[in-house]
């Protein structure tokens, strides 16, 4: 009988093999995902795949009663972990079993669950809630704005906590369902498409649906008394546009916008690809707020964009956020030019589409009107820090280095770009360093020195370097007469004319505008 002779090093390593995880070796998630601006925002330590929210919300009384069970994954040997809510916790269980929880800041839920929990392994976690989000404060603003008739949770950078818990930072994307009962007569507004809707007892249901990952903030909620559109793209995709029944003389300017969303979406998917998500549409409640917000299939938009009467240029900033922004979102708010800087170029392409200006007009009167000394040079759009996230710069100069690397690359390479991105990033996350190194890869040129003259520099760049970037530097015609994208102000000129759609443009400059933001 041969008998196998076990070494001590290897007969400790198989009883190793064979003890469990101690107590030591869980620990908690971290209270923050590690975002430079914002370090409280969103939790470490698991990933969520799926929320699913069934609520009940009381329009008289602002009352919201919830329970969200929530799909996720532990990222590390957990013995707790955190979630984001400023509602008030009546019960948690984590995989089915009752959990403690305690809250700490201002919108910290700490659970600690029956058995500590082992990396890699699948979890749920079941949270039952209430509360009036219009009563909660977080640092001091509000992400829930009360109607008339009802109540809206819509806000940048983050509006979940005030209406379900979650890991609220985008970095941690998830799929959607939200089932919302409100009183007979009221509607329920979110995020995709209505998968049904049903009454009984004087309550009616509407369930919806967001089957591609959605950023937390991107989630909205609007409950209230709603006219609501709908129709189909010639793709097949719903579209469901609601306009409150009391925008008074904004009404008619709303409706004129915003049902052109499905012209400027096929306009767009000419511009940067395939439409990302299985819905159209947007809303406008009866909110005293000037800004929109690009809300995952279903921008969200104030009556006050549309006081001066139609403007589609916001529908085009909103809707070019579903590529630039939603399906692909940032890693860190520090990134925010890759959202705004992009939206607000879209702006200027429709401006060239509509004859109103071209791109290249428009990147020629932002430098020339903005003397060296105006503030806005000193705001770097590639990381303008947490207090100018919205700052018009982050919109106006981020457009122009844009401008300026199509003048550098040509249009060939620069449209490839603008289409391959959403493609190469898709329903993910990335970096201004990623866009910059994408953007190289394409063009085969070297483009850092590029873009740390228009995104990074605190400082107007000299009008030589402007020149050599294509920006207010006269240039001839080409001899077809085909328009270029390097045609400028005409020789002489003490400053470019105002293009004809600018008024419009700036109209939308309080676009990301908020309360926790201030004006910018």
């Amino acid at each position: 009988m041969h008998r196998r002779i076990i070494v001590p090093s290897a007969l400790a390593a198989s009883l190793l093999l064979a003890i469990p995880a101690s107590a030591a070796d869980f620990t908690p998630g971290a209270p923050g995902i590690g975002d430079s601006y914002y370090p409280t925002s969103g939790n470490g330590g698991y990933d969520v795949s799926h929320y699913d929210l069934r609520l009940t919300y009381q329009p008289a009384t602002d009352l919201l009663e919830g329970t969200a069970t929530i799909v996720a994954t532990t990222k590390q040997n957990l013995s707790r972990f955190n979630l984001d809510l400023g509602l008030k916790v009546s019960e948690v269980r984590v995989n089915g079993r009752v959990a403690k929880f305690a809250t700490s800041g201002s919108h910290e839920l700490e659970v600690t669950p029956a058995t500590p929990l082992e990396k890699n392994k699948a979890l749920s976690i079941v949270v039952r809630y209430a509360g009036k989000p219009s009563e909660v404060k977080i640092d001091g603003w509000t992400a829930w704005a009360r109607t008339p008739d009802g109540g809206v949770a819509a806000q940048e950078p983050d509006s979940a906590a005030w209406w379900f818990p979650s890991n609220d930072h985008p970095l941690d994307k998830a799929t959607f369902d939200v089932s919302v009962s409100v009183p007979d007569g009221t509607q329920a507004i979110s995020n995709g498409v209505l998968q049904s809707q049903s009454s009984r007892l004087g309550w009616t249901r509407f369930n919806w649906r967001s089957n591609k990952p959605q950023a937390t903030y991107l989630a909205t909620l609007a409950v209230g008394k709603f006219d609501i559109t709908t129709d189909r793209t010639a793709n097949g995709l719903p579209v469901l546009n609601a306009y409150s029944k009391d925008l008074g003389d904004n009404d008619g300017a709303a409706r004129a916008s915003i049902e052109r969303t499905t012209e400027v979406a096929e306009w767009l998917e000419g511009v940067f690809g395939p439409y990302p998500f299985n819905a159209l549409g947007g809303y406008v409640p009866n909110v005293t707020s000037g800004f929109a917000l690009e809300t995952q299939t279903r921008p969200f938009y104030s009556p006050r964009q549309f006081a001066n009467g139609a403007n589609v240029s916001v529908v085009v900033h909103e809707l070019a956020h579903q590529w630039y922004g939603d399906s692909v979102s940032v890693r860190d708010w520090k990134d925010i030019w890759v959202n705004e800087g992009f939206a607000r170029y879209s702006q200027w392409l429709w401006s060239e589409k509509e004859g109103e200006g071209t791109a290249q007009e428009l990147a020629d009167y932002v430098y020339a009107t903005r003397t060296a000394e105006d503030p806005f040079w000193t705001v770097k759009p590639g990381d303008p820090g947490a207090e100018n996230q919205f700052h018009i710069a982050v919109y106006d100069r981020g457009a122009l280095a844009l401008q300026a690397l199509r003048n550098e690359i040509g249009d060939e390479d620069f449209f490839a770009i603008l289409k391959g991105w959403p493609q190469r990033f898709a329903y993910g996350n990335a970096r201004v360093a990623d866009f910059v190194r994408y953007a190289e890869q394409v063009s085969g040129k070297p483009l850092a020195g590029l873009f740390d003259t228009w995104l990074y520099e605190p400082s107007k760049p000299a009008a030589s370097t402007a020149a050599a970037a294509g920006l207010s530097a006269p240039a001839a015609a080409p001899a077809s007469g085909a328009p270029s994208a390097r045609s400028a102000a005409p020789k002489g000129a003490a400053k470019p004319a105002q293009p004809k759609s600018w008024k419009k443009i700036a109209a939308t400059n309080t676009v990301h505008e908020s309360e926790r933001q201030g004006g910018h």
